[in-house]
Parts: C-alpha cells; sequence; structure tokens
C-alpha cells in the first residue's frame, strides 16, 4: 500500500484564518475604494491589514503569524480580476514582514506595533518609488529631479526641495499607521476582554464569483516560463543596446505573442489609463530632456518611448509569469520544501474565502465604526479555529484500488462495497462491470451501488461519434452516472465509488467534472479504481494529495476495508 497523509500544524491553521479576513477585506473594501477613485485607497487597504494583523495577536501568540498570514493573503491576491498581481502581493508581504520584525524586535508592546505599522505602511511609498524605476529605469529619476529644480526656480525657493515631497507623504504615511496601530491595539483588547456573539452567515453565489478569475483548463508549462523570462531580459537589453526600429518592432512581436497564448496578460495595456500614462510619460520626458537638459525634441521623445515601451515589457511580462506560476507542478515542488505546509494552507484559505467574505460588511458600515466592526470579525476566528481543526480530524481521503487491464478492480471494488456495507458504512455512487459475448469485451454497464439498478455506460459501436477506444459512450448512462455522482445524491454518503478514472477523465470527459467537485467540497471519502498505466497522470491532474494506493496483486480485500474503516471512523 502506497499512502500520503499531510497534516496542517496550528500555527499554519490559524495563519490560514488571519490571511483569508486580510483577503476578504481586500476583495469587499478593495474593490469599493478603487471604483470610487479614493485617494490613498492603497494606504487603507493596508491599515486594515495592519489592524487585523494587530488585533488578532491579542488572542493568538504564536511567533511567525504575522508573515505567515501576509503570504497567504498575496498568494490569494492571485484571484483578483487583475492581470497586475505582483505588486499587490509583494506590497502584502512586505507590510506583513515588517509588522513581523518590529515585534520580534520591540515585542508585541505598544513600541513594538507603532514603528511595525509604520514601517508596513510606510512600504507603500517605497514600493511606489521602486516601482516607478523598474518600470521606466533610472530616467524616470531624471524627469523628477528636473522638474522638481525647475519649480525650485520658478518659485524662487533657495533650499534643495528635491526631497520635501518624498518626505511630506513619508509623515502622511507614518502618520495613517499609528492611526492604524492604535485601532488594531484598541480592537484586540477588547476581543481579548470580552469575546463576539458569533454571527449566522449566509453565503450566497456571488460571493464565490472571484475564483472564477484563475485560469482553467490552461497548458501550463515550464518550459513557457523559463523562455518568458528570458524574452524579458532580452528586451531590456535591445531597448538599451539597439536602434529604435529593432528593439520597437521585437518587443510588438513578443507582445503578440504573449497576447495569444495569456489573453489576460494584455488587459492592462487596454485601459485607458495606462495610455494616458503613456502620453504622460512621453511628453514629460520630451520637455524635461529638450528644455532642461538641452537635448533635441527627437532625442527627448525617444527617450520617452523607451521608458514606456519598458513598462510593457514589465507589466505584461510579471502578467504572463503570474499565469504560469499556477503550475501544478509548482505546488507539488513546494510540498517537497520547507513550505510544505504552504499549499494545505492555500487550500484551506481558498475554501474558507466564500464565508470569511460574506461575514465582511460593506465599506461604509466599516469606516463609520471600524473597532467594532474589526472586533465582530475578528471574535470569529476563534469559532473558526476549532471548525478548521475538527476537520483536520476529518481530512478527506481518497482511496485508490489500481491494477492492470482485465485483472479484477471491478470484482475487487464490489466485494469492498458488501464489506463496508455489512459495518454500516454509506456508499454511494456506482461500479462498472464488463458486458462479455463468450470471451469478447462488449461494453461495460453501469450499477447504483445503493439500489443495485443497472444502466448501459459503454458499447462497440463502430457509427458512433462519442467514442473512447473502440467503445461509444451511451448519453444516458453517462448523465445517470453523473447524478450518482452528485452532491445532493450523496449527500449522507460516508463514501462515494466511482469505476473507473482513465484515459476518458484525463481528456476533461466521463467522470471528470463529478471528481472535481466532490475533490473540492471535501464531504466525503472517494474509492476510486485507476489503471497502474494513469496513476500518476490521475494524482497530478487533481492534485490529489491525501491519498491511499492498494494495488490489487499485493494488497488483500480485508486490508483495505480495514483502512477504509479507519479512516470513515474518524470522519
Amino acid at each position: 500500500m502506497k499512502s500520503n497523509k499531510v497534516v496542517l500544524n496550528e500555527t499554519w491553521i490559524k495563519a490560514s484564518i488571519i490571511g483569508t479576513t486580510w483577503a476578504a477585506s481586500e476583495i469587499v473594501l478593495g474593490s469599493f475604494l478603487h471604483n470610487l477613485k479614493i485617494p490613498f485607497s492603497g494606504n487603507i487597504l493596508a491599515a486594515i491589514g495592519i489592524i487585523i494583523l494587530i488585533s488578532v495577536s491579542y488572542i493568538w501568540k504564536e511567533k511567525g503569524l504575522f508573515w505567515r498570514a501576509g503570504l497567504i493573503c498575496a498568494i490569494m491576491k492571485t484571484m483578483s480580476p487583475s492581470a497586475v498581481i505582483f505588486g499587490p502581493m509583494i506590497a502584502i508581504f512586505s507590510q506583513s514582514l515588517l509588522l513581523e520584525v518590529s515585534t520580534r524586535l520591540f515585542g508585541k508592546t505598544v513600541l513594538g506595533f507603532m514603528i511595525g505599522a509604520m514601517l508596513a505602511m510606510s512600504w507603500n511609498l517605497f514600493q511606489k518609488i521602486v516601482n516607478f524605476i523598474i518600470f521606466y529605469g533610472m530616467n524616470i529619476v531624471k524627469v523628477y529631479e528636473s522638474l522638481i529644480q525647475t519649480a525650485q526656480k520658478q518659485l524662487h525657493i533657495q533650499a534643495d526641495i528635491v526631497w520635501l515631497p518624498i518626505i511630506a507623504l513619508l509623515i502622511i504615511y507614518s502618520i495613517l499607521g499609528i492611526i492604524a496601530a492604535l485601532i488594531g491595539m484598541k480592537a484586540g483588547k477588547k476581543i481579548a476582554s470580552q469575546p463576539a456573539n458569533l454571527q449566522s452567515i449566509k453565503i450566497n453565489s456571488s460571493t464565490n464569483n472571484f475564483i472564477k478569475n484563475k485560469p482553467n483548463n490552461f497548458n501550463y508549462s515550464l518550459l513557457w516560463l523559463a523562455l518568458n523570462v528570458i524574452l524579458m531580459i532580452a528586451a531590456l537589453f535591445l531597448i538599451k543596446n539597439t536602434h529604435f526600429t529593432v528593439w520597437s518592432l521585437s518587443i510588438a512581436v513578443m507582445v503578440v505573442i504573449w497576447a495569444v497564448r495569456y489573453k489576460r496578460a494584455i488587459r492592462q495595456l487596454l485601459k485607458p489609463r495606462f495610455w494616458i500614462f503613456f502620453v504622460i510619460i512621453t511628453m514629460l520626458t520630451a520637455f524635461v530632456f529638450t528644455k532642461i537638459q538641452g537635448n533635441s525634441l527627437e532625442e527627448g521623445l525617444l527617450i520617452g518611448l523607451e521608458m514606456n515601451f519598458r513598462a510593457i515589457v514589465i507589466i505584461v511580462g510579471f502578467s504572463v509569469l503570474g499565469t504560469e506560476l499556477y503550475n501544478p507542478k509548482i505546488q507539488a515542488f513546494f510540498l517537497k520544501t520547507a513550505f510544505k505546509q504552504l499549499p494545505l494552507a492555500l487550500e484551506m484559505s481558498f475554501e474558507s474565502l466564500p464565508m470569511m467574505i460574506a461575514v465582511i460588511p460593506d465599506a461604509k458600515t466599516v469606516f463609520r465604526n471600524p473597532v467594532s466592526i474589526i472586533y465582530q470579525v475578528i471574535s470569529q476566528a476563534e469559532h473558526r479555529l476549532d471548525e478548521l481543526k475538527k476537520k483536520q480530524n476529518f481530512e478527506q481521503q481518497i482511496f485508490i484500488i489500481t491494477g492492470t487491464v482485465a485483472e479484477g478492480k471491478t470484482t475487487t471494488i464490489k466485494q469492498i462495497i458488501k464489506l463496508l456495507k455489512e459495518n454500516n458504512i454509506a456508499v454511494g455512487g456506482f461500479y462498472a462491470p464488463r458486458i462479455l459475448e463468450g470471451n469478447i469485451t462488449i461494453g461495460y454497464d453501469l450499477v447504483e451501488i445503493e439500489s443495485g439498478e443497472r444502466f448501459e455506460f459503454l458499447r462497440i459501436n463502430d457509427d458512433a461519434t462519442n467514442k473512447i477506444g473502440k467503445f461509444s459512450i451511451i448519453d444516458e448512462g453517462l448523465q445517470r452516472g453523473k447524478e450518482l455522482l452528485s452532491l445532493e445524491k450523496n449527500n449522507k454518503k460516508d463514501i462515494v465509488v466511482i469505476d473507473e478514472i482513465g484515459k476518458l477523465e484525463l481528456q476533461n470527459k466521463g467522470w471528470a467534472e463529478s471528481l472535481e467537485i466532490l475533490l473540492q467540497h471535501k464531504k466525503h471519502h472517494i474509492l476510486l479504481s485507476v489503471r497502474n498505466d494513469f496513476l500518476e497522470e490521475v494524482l497530478k491532474k487533481w492534485n490529489i494529495k491525501n491519498y491511499h494506493v492498494f494495488d490489487i496483486s499485493s494488497s488483500t480485500i480485508l486490508q483495505i476495508v480495514t483502512e477504509i474503516r479507519k479512516d470513515i471512523n474518524h470522519k
């Protein structure tokens, strides 16, 4: 028997709850702020994150919660409809890391929270400056310095004021950080002294809409990931070292290639805001380098275009990299590293997110009484922690019966079903017996486990269009099989049987969608039969983690049933 079961530790469970709450606030309040174009909306969202982290530290004392929660929230930002995800991801994680460092140095005290909040909030300014330099190169610094110096001369100011706007913004950001820390500490003390009543949470279908932003059925490729990195480096090299016609045409071709493979990669280029910035940067650069720096108009325009083409490469390039980073192979890599708990925590977070979104009130309510609202939201954390810890004990298990063609997988499953029923274990789904004509297999039927009712599923038919191998698929049997695997049909079942998962499902047909739904909802254990040849592909395609594989050539019926009973009795 081959078994793989990973259990999430309590620190990561708590980080999952905090990170999900933070992500929910980003989704609910972020949309409101950005749609209304409210100034300093990024700082308001950062303040809410700081408040959540500080307030929850009054009930959960573990070290490392801040950076873990920030990491989870940052990765959950990939569910945002925006094609640009790296900037917000870096900001969120950096803010949590700075707060973590401050509280490690000064303790979870007023001083530690104040300094951490000021640093976390000020990170937004630092990142904006760095982003401009990354997008447009060092020429943007020259443009800024020249414009400030020109204003200084026009206003007849003798002192050097180049740093004055940045210092003024830094002071504003620091004050916002202090306010966030004070609110967080006030909410935290209230949570610690008087737990709130649990709210009744209703989740409607709209809270799940954001999850659909994740690329579906995308042909991920590590080769493309590496190629995209090379293309970005090559484009930046060409901008600096070749003629305008060479680098402009090369980048245009590269963007077309990206647009064909990654549709969401060009979203940012389709926004009017981008082209407004494009024109403003080009004109400002032409003005600065022509009138102030003493260059010709042609040179000024060329530098402006160079800066904007560099921005296009960075913006679109990081967007396509973000798409490829959804690759399940990359997630599988994390499972083998020190971050092996991360994918499990994220899985738990995405499952919890609709509920957390439902808890977050509308923006007007939050801004009217932030302490009370944060108190109500964070007070749910202990209850959610208990739920998730219990769920850890009842983790969905996938039992896989494997063997070669015609080795007896279905016969084994029938015997397992019989013994499970004798032990009062509720079994749903179906098994698929072979139909023989003499010694020749002419098809397969489906047998409903609960009622024993039989349906035709596969038959030899050379004229049929919907086929798998030499067999045609009977639509009525296919639809009936999907009904037998539905959540409604298996509401009170302990385990659902699918006989079998193979070539058809790997092509996203047959029972592929039904298996996906069962794996996502995690309400039942699942018993599958899978040929040896398809086992690794099935595990990778559905990213199955908690599984037990029984090869019928070396496992007895009693061993299999004992293992299944052990997990089901913990449910």
